[in-house]
């Protein structure tokens, strides 16, 4: 698990992927398990190993909890393998919480 301080800087979950010959396919399932008490105070993103950013989801959700949901992602344009990483940011005080899970799945 990986705490979201509460209104503080960006964290990071990541899971390293190997064996994958060429780029990450136009489908790239982005499987994610944050528990949060409000999760419109989250920005999620997933970082592919250069560094560009796919938006997951930018506040959105309003007081509802938890983001328990799977993305999909056009990253034909990515070599597939490398270190992937989710970045949360929790922008607004009062709720926390913490990444519980995530993973990719290549079609």
């Amino acid at each position: 698990d990986v705490s979201i301080p509460d209104n503080g800087a960006a964290v990071t979950s990541t899971v390293n992927v190997t064996g994958v010959t060429g780029n990450a396919p136009s489908n790239l399932s982005v499987g994610v398990d944050i528990v949060h008490t409000y999760r419109g105070d989250l920005v999620v993103d997933l970082v592919a190993p250069d560094g560009s950013v796919y938006s997951l989801s930018n506040r959105s959700g309003g007081s509802a909890d938890n983001i328990v949901q799977t993305f999909t992602v056009n990253a034909s344009s990515e070599v597939a393998n490398g270190a992937w990483k989710l970045r949360v940011q929790d922008k607004a005080s009062a709720d926390t919480g913490y990444i519980n899970a995530f993973k990719l799945t290549f079609p």
